[in-house]
């Protein structure tokens, strides 16, 4: 396995992680505080949402990309 391949892997485990870590402080308690004054969830959770899936898309574009050479 390249280098190239081993950091995009790596790059999209940390990115499920991130998602799966959202998905967990969106539904915490203080987001759901957050929820009732404001309507949506903590920025801590959207930030942790936004950053996984970025990280998610650039671990399978390096994978993909890979594939191809």
């Amino acid at each position: 396995m390249s280098t190239n391949k081993l950091i995009a892997l790596v790059i999209l485990a940390m990115g499920i992680a991130l998602v799966i870590y959202g998905i967990s402080a969106s539904e915490s308690f203080s987001s759901d505080v957050s929820r009732f004054f404001t309507g949506s969830p903590t920025d801590k959770s959207i930030w942790l949402l936004i950053g996984g899936v970025v990280a998610v898309v650039i671990g399978l574009f390096g994978l993909l990309r890979g594939q191809r050479d």
